[in-house]
């Protein structure tokens, strides 16, 4: 059973304020990933604490940067059931992790944040760890 929307609601605007374009279908994600050219930093966001604490500002922390990814998206674990179970097809071989960061350059996987990377870390480290693949792969 998908989390109420109105749970929900303002942490999908966490994101969406900054300029993340939400993705709610597998079709939606399809399109977004699979032919795609440049770099999209993908977010699963989730309701849990290490999304709201960590992952979230990290994200938003990362794209205030000269270099950054061409497109934001985001899917929403728990809630747009269909999209994430799409987006997690393009993340393999990571297993399913929620919240998680992907980074996609030409529609390939380059670099992934699993949940344990993110539990336990501050904001600023994720940061910096998205800023550096960033400046590998968003040139």
């Amino acid at each position: 059973m998908p989390y109420p929307e109105e749970l929900v609601s303002p942490m999908r605007s966490d994101l969406t304020s900054v300029g993340f374009h939400e993705l709610k279908t597998a079709s939606e994600v399809d399109a977004a990933l699979s032919n795609t050219k440049g770099t999209a930093l993908v977010v699963v966001n989730s309701v849990c604490g290490c999304a709201a604490g960590n992952a979230r500002p990290g994200v938003k922390m990362s794209i205030q940067n000269e270099v950054k990814p061409d497109h934001l998206l985001t899917v929403f674990a728990g809630q747009d059931l269909e999209a994430v179970q799409e987006a997690r097809k393009f993340m393999f071989p990571f297993p399913p992790s929620s919240p998680s960061i992907a980074l996609f350059k030409d529609g390939k996987l380059v670099h992934f944040i699993e949940r344990h990377h993110i539990e336990g870390r501050p904001a600023q480290m994720i940061a910096e760890n998205l800023k550096a693949a960033y400046a590998e792969f968003c040139n």
